[in-house]
């Protein structure tokens, strides 16, 4: 019974030590999460393509000279040549661009997803048909074809003067439209080295990266560059350097502390703060300025023989109105949950949050990086 008991006292104390490391671990993320590898990325491909087969949604020919173009010089190109000065009235054709994103390590043969976008007039591109386009990346070297039916997910209807749509008609996408034409170099470093190249620059993450690899690989297997850049000597045979990388990718590493900003959309009036930001104890008052014009007809009659005409006007009158704003004491805290119930306190809109929190800041009681998207 003692040796049970004893037992069990040495169980609970090491669980006591280890819990700080088992919850240090559970915040950890992977360095393939935090970093990439230098030299492994996609590229941006752009087409200039026709979409045919509308149901009389297409360009207007009038506006758009250049579906026309497009279209006579295709059909020269399969052997159907027109009279000049032929007179093309089209509404099942639309000028478009393509755009795709050609991942890493792409071989001739494999299919990628393609982005298809009006740049006519054209009302929707709704059960199209794009015709072969060659896509080029930023070299002028063509990477890929594109072709096929579009997905387009919306839907419209007009009648009587009166229309309806849901989505965006304008655009659509092919699944697996393009056909990769051209393998583009990837590297894996240069020479006896490999570069990690963090997602965001920060000192302390480099430095944890830097001691996880060397404490996982051996000393001196990697050094911090800089704030973004962590060397990983790496070995040359490139079989090795793939299981060398894939190794490294799957270390654990707590990142360090983000800085404490807020995101402040000013089309749509989103605010978004992280849990670093923090307020003093400060002072606000805010309150609302309303304007209403209202407008009503006015008609103005002559005297009897007078030969005067009637006229109609209109008499407008302009009200202002301000609310009246409580000057609210905002307690100092240090969390971002206290942070959001005091300025929720205040009864402020999403509009008048982005006015408070610039105010707060200028006047220093605000510890955040504002930054306006």
């Amino acid at each position: 019974m003692k040796m049970l008991r004893a037992l069990t006292k040495r169980l609970v104390l090491l669980f006591l030590l280890l819990a700080p490391a088992y919850a240090c671990l559970a915040q950890a993320e992977r360095i393939k999460d935090l970093a990439s590898i230098e030299g492994v990325r996609s590229n941006q491909l752009i087409g200039y393509g026709l979409v045919v087969g509308l149901d009389g949604s297409g360009d207007q020919t009038t506006q758009t000279p250049f579906t026309v173009q497009s279209l006579m010089s295709m059909l020269s190109q399969l052997g159907v040549n027109l009279p000049a000065g032929t007179n093309l009235q089209l509404k099942n054709v639309a000028a478009v661009t393509v755009t795709a994103s050609l991942p890493p390590f792409s071989m001739p043969g494999e299919t990628i997803d393609v982005t298809v976008s009006s740049i006519g007039n054209a009302k929707s591109l709704r059960g199209g048909t794009l015709v072969m386009t060659p896509l080029k990346g930023a070299d002028g070297q063509v990477y890929a074809v594109a072709q096929g039916n579009l997905l387009v997910v919306g839907a419209g209807a007009a009648a009587g003067g009166s229309s309806a749509q849901v989505n965006h008609l304008s655009a659509g996408r092919i699944p697996g439209g393009a056909t990769v034409e051209r393998q583009v170099p990837m590297p894996l470093g240069q020479g006896d080295f490999i570069n990690l190249e963090l997602n965001t620059p920060d000192f302390t993450t480099a430095n944890r990266v830097m001691q996880a690899v060397n404490l996982a690989v051996g000393d001196g297997a990697a050094s911090a560059l800089d704030a973004r850049v962590v060397r990983v000597r790496a070995p040359r045979d490139s079989s090795r350097r793939v299981s060398f990388l894939a190794r490294i990718e799957n270390l654990p590493v707590n990142p360090g502390d983000a800085a404490a900003k807020v995101i402040l959309n000013s089309r749509t009036g989103s605010v978004v703060m992280n849990q670093a930001v923090t307020v003093d104890s400060c002072a606000v008052a805010h309150g609302n300025l309303s304007v209403t014009i209202s407008s009503e007809p006015v008609v103005s009659q002559p005297a009897p023989l007078s030969g005067g005409q009637t006229v109609a006007a209109q008499r407008a009158q302009v009200e202002v109105k301000t609310e009246k704003g409580n000057l609210m004491q905002m307690p100092a805290s240090a969390s971002l949950g206290d942070v959001v119930k005091a300025l929720n306190a205040l009864g402020a809109t999403p509009q008048d949050m982005m006015a408070i929190l610039q105010a707060m800041k200028a006047a220093g009681a605000l510890h955040a990086d504002l930054e306006i998207i």
